[in-house]
């Protein structure tokens, strides 16, 4: 039977609160929780605490939020907490080395790729937008690099052609509670194996930002699908229409289909990369590739002002915004808020 560690938590999002609930619920001791400084949100700019200190707080946990974990007293409050392990998930602050030797058995991460695959920022979405099959867990022991340590415990989930960020971020979260008191289980009975990560795989998952969320309909179709999938909720595609932006929240590639009913130009032919073309009954259709020759199916968008809807909610209530011909800007306009 294993034994019961002294755990400190650091986390600040609700991908790491997940992690939380589940050691909440486990047979180990959480002695403390650093999450990061509450930060202003709304239009009154009011401080918001983070979803990790919310749930801390719920519990009776002691709550540190420290600006920096590099200052001398914060590693001296962090030692005198006397724990077996740290456990981070997702925590936005740099941990020095000095840091990550202060508990006895290290500081493990949780991290959401199959490493070395996606180390870095966004490793759920990038996974998604670059078209891999699958993706998961991984929990690292952590060194002073950049989600280079050594891997202690995976676990991997599929990615299909119908899976957006938001719900791959859920799966992941939920996975990543369950990975990590499994490798604290293991852990506390020393039956917990380190492998180095391979060399070779290493990619990186930049950080996400909503410039680079307008869509370049000079790319193919397929990647353009992946790419609105991968932002979905956050930043969420976009483009310029008619000199405002047009959000685009679902999509998938056309099938070639020279017979279809709603086929505007011969195969052989080519249109200007973001054309709007004859719509269908339940989908927008953007010529794309980098001769226009491909289709691109949009079926859930939202205009300025207005909330997602279905392609066919769209084009029943503001079908003249939609006329075929119409040319999707890809341009440096302000994005939207």
């Amino acid at each position: 039977m294993s034994r019961s560690l002294r755990v400190i938590f650091a986390g600040t999002p609700e991908f790491a609160a997940e992690s939380l609930r589940a050691l909440l619920a486990s047979s180990h001791e959480l002695v403390a929780v650093y999450t990061q400084p509450d930060r202003p949100a709304g239009r009154g700019r009011k401080l918001i605490p983070s979803p990790v200190k919310a749930l801390a707080l719920e519990h009776g946990i002691p709550v540190h939020q420290p600006q920096s974990m590099k200052d001398t007293s914060t590693r001296q409050a962090l030692d005198a907490l006397d724990a077996d392990v740290m456990v981070v998930a997702a925590y936005g602050l740099i941990l020095p080395q000095a840091v990550l030797d202060t508990p006895r058995l290290g500081c493990l991460n949780v991290h959401a790729s199959l490493l070395p695959r996606w180390r870095g920022a966004a490793p759920i979405q990038r996974a998604i937008e670059a078209g891999d099959s699958e993706t998961g867990i991984t929990i690292m022991q952590m060194d002073a690099g950049l989600d280079t340590g050594d891997m202690l415990l995976t676990r991997t989930v599929p990615i299909d052609t119908t899976t957006v960020g938001g719900d791959l971020h859920d799966r992941l979260a939920q996975l990543g509670g369950e990975a990590i008191v499994a490798a604290l289980n293991a852990l506390a009975t020393d039956t917990l194996t380190a492998t180095p990560q391979p060399a070779d795989g290493v990619t990186y998952a930049h950080k996400l930002s909503k410039a680079e969320a307008q869509l370049d309909f000079t790319c193919f179709a397929d990647e353009l699908a992946r790419r609105i999938r991968a932002f979905n909720p956050w930043p969420v595609a976009w483009t310029i229409l008619d000199g405002q932006p047009l959000r685009l929240w679902s999509a998938e590639p056309e099938a070639e289909n020279p017979e279809a009913s709603h086929q505007t130009t011969p195969p052989d032919s080519t249109l200007q990369p973001g054309t709007l073309l004859t719509p269908a009954p339940d989908a927008l259709r953007i010529a794309c590739g980098p001769q226009g020759t491909q289709v691109l199916r949009v079926t859930r968008a939202q205009l300025p002002g207005g909330k997602p809807l279905t392609a066919r909610e769209l084009l029943n209530a503001r079908a003249e915004r939609f006329a075929a011909g119409t040319l999707l800007r890809h341009s440096a306009e302000e994005t939207p808020e």
